[in-house]
């Protein structure tokens, strides 16, 4: 994801820095016009807008305030504005931290993909002040197709746990759909055309779906993540008196499928786990021709 984000703002003429945790990461960024920083503070040092694209809340606690941290650099009235997804408590915590410092924070989870991310049109969430957020904004459209003020600190990582439990949700249904229509001997393709022109059109069936029928898994999503990204919300709700049943069932299932092997898939790979239930048979690779051979 941080990529692509640093390759929309390469393209619309910002001047960039970046520092990643593996320098190999930051190559692609490097030979199209970033400037490589040896360390997070020396990053902030050079910055007064820095975005982080990390994948849980210790590695953005550590890229803030670690050793050689972006803290320690970064001027007073600077900003830092995370699209990680990580809890919303975790949020408001960095954001105080930071607010010590005299730095402003904002949580701005995205959603799209890696696909989103390298053609610039992500839908980001926006927790805090609206008025850091227009300081930032024109930087956000570089890579955000819509960009929405949600509330104060964290209300962008809770909006960004509604989006994965309600998509958690609507691939569990195309995945019953498509078990269904097989166990009855329906091609699911057909199906899938029919279901498109009525009531339960929706993203999973559209884009999901010809993955699903085809066994192509390869990951624009990997499987581990969204793990991840459920548990978050799970452990929310939990502490907010929430009870969330389809959220709770894709969670399980893709524990099963994580531990059997299929983290790095696809996560809409968590259909096989509902055809295995339904007794079908299930690929062994995520990819379809690898399948073949």
């Amino acid at each position: 994801m941080g990529a692509g984000i640093a390759q929309c703002l390469l393209r619309k003429g910002h001047e960039v820095r970046v520092w990643a945790r593996r320098q190999d990461a930051a190559a692609g960024m490097v030979a199209a016009g970033a400037r490589w920083c040896a360390t997070p503070a020396e990053l902030g040092a050079a910055c007064n807008l820095v975005f982080l694209s990390l994948p849980d809340a210790p590695a953005v606690e550590g890229v803030l305030f670690g050793a050689n941290g972006l803290a320690a650099g970064m001027a007073p009235g600077s900003c830092v504005v995370d699209t990680s997804t990580i809890a919303a408590h975790e949020a408001r915590d960095f954001a105080a931290r930071l607010d010590e410092r005299g730095l402003a924070m904002l949580d701005a989870p995205v959603s799209g993909g890696q696909q989103g991310a390298q053609t610039g049109t992500l839908g980001c969430m926006v927790g805090g002040p609206a008025e850091v957020l227009d300081a930032c904004r024109d930087a956000l459209n570089a890579f955000c197709k819509t960009i929405t003020h949600v509330g104060g600190h964290g209300a962008g990582q809770t909006v960004k746990a509604c989006n994965q439990v309600a998509v958690a949700g609507a691939l569990l249904g195309v995945a019953d759909a498509m078990a269904l229509a097989r166990a009855q001997g329906v091609d699911p393709e057909v199906m899938r055309d029919v279901l498109l022109g009525g009531a339960a059109r929706s993203f999973s069936l559209e884009k999901h779906g010809p993955r699903i029928i085809a066994g192509s898994f390869t990951p624009g999503f990997r499987a581990v993540l969204m793990r991840k990204d459920l548990r978050l919300a799970l452990d929310t709700a939990r502490n907010a008196g929430a009870v969330l049943p389809s959220a709770t069932l894709a969670g399980r299932l893709l524990d099963s499928m994580c531990d059997e092997g299929r983290g790095d898939w696809d996560w809409c790979a968590l259909a096989l786990e509902v055809q295995k239930l339904s007794g079908q048979a299930i690929p062994a690779s995520p990819e379809p021709a690898a399948q073949a051979t």
